[in-house]
């Protein structure tokens, strides 16, 4: 009998899934996964005309069960190579509950359903985004731990957690939580012989992306992106590349680990944003509030660093 292929499992159809389908399949079973039919039938159309053979499964991983459930599949057709997990949406289109029940949730459902089914050389990298770098310094502490640790049960009950935040905020939030929550389930991993990753893009000219470009906020975007050292979004095939690198033998010794994929653009939007913040600080003294008062009101969400007597002018 001849031995099974490894298997390479992607959830997510769209331009990074794709891209990283390309990279990756070769040689292998491959698996593509969707909660969006039409996308995924589109995708499988596509790559079968390349000369790919995936198959395709419906998968929304807001479901638990379901989530397992593809995972044990997965496990079924062979040994696991890779999984990429690039399943998200955008706050352009969506709500903040969506963005946590799906960005959030939806990555910690994937984490711990295909930890019991790796073995020593299973290489898994999530998705996440350089929004996550930029929350991170907005997050407590305690709200850091409480994502990389806490049951998938309680992952959004916390004090500072709200649904009443605009999506913008949800997504950046959520980012961050994807990038703790990899970290933390490295030694899991680790124990059985596989490795978990992270990448973080930036601006990517997938439809997300689209939608960010030609959103409320696109003239924004477009001028951190001339403003930054690459001056050019990026595509999905730049984040395959790094995507590769992660699933491969050159980072056997990389887990735990984010990788950002931005240009250097999350690097132009820290400073820009935080000139705004000095010059926003600077009004509000002179009306007698703190900079942490006016993000409270606006987020929900405790500004650990910027606080009374912390950012002066």
């Amino acid at each position: 009998m001849a031995a099974l292929k490894r298997v390479v499992a992607i959830i997510g159809s769209g331009g990074v899934g794709i891209a990283s389908a390309r990279r990756l399949a070769g040689g292998r079973t491959l698996l593509l996964a969707d909660a969006s039919n039409e996308r995924l039938q589109s995708a499988l159309s596509t790559l079968r005309k390349e000369g790919y053979e995936p198959s395709g499964h419906i998968l929304d991983v807001t479901n638990s069960s379901a989530v397992e459930q593809f995972a044990k599949q997965a496990a079924e057709e062979g040994p696991l190579d890779v999984v990429v997990h690039t399943a998200g949406v955008n706050p352009v289109s969506f709500s903040a509950k969506q963005i946590y029940d799906i960005n959030l949730v939806g990555t910690a459902n994937v984490i711990d359903a295909f930890q019991p089914h790796v073995g020593v050389g299973t290489s898994m990298i999530c998705v996440a985004s350089m929004a996550g770098h930029l929350a991170m310094g907005s997050i407590s502490a305690a709200l850091q731990k409480h994502f990389a640790l806490s049951p998938i049960s309680s992952l959004l009950t916390h004090q500072e957690l709200s649904n009443n935040v605009e999506p913008g905020m949800a997504y950046t939030i959520a980012k961050a939580a994807n990038i703790l929550r990899v970290q933390a389930a490295a030694k899991a991993y680790g124990d059985q012989g596989a490795r978990i990753n992270s990448v973080s893009p930036g601006i990517i000219y997938t439809v997300m992306g689209k939608d960010e470009l030609e959103g409320p906020t696109g003239h924004m975007i477009k001028a951190m992106v001339d403003a930054s050292a690459m001056k050019r979004v990026g595509t999905g095939d730049d984040v395959s590349k790094v995507v590769a690198f992660l699933a491969g033998p050159e980072s056997a010794y990389v887990t735990g680990s984010d990788i950002l994929v931005d240009g250097l653009l999350s690097f132009e939007t820290r400073t820009s944003a935080l000139l705004t913040l000095f010059q926003v600080d600077k009004r509000l003294r002179r009306n007698g509030f703190s900079l942490s008062f006016y993000l409270r009101l606006r987020s929900n969400v405790y500004v650990e660093g910027v606080d009374d007597g912390l950012i002066r002018m």
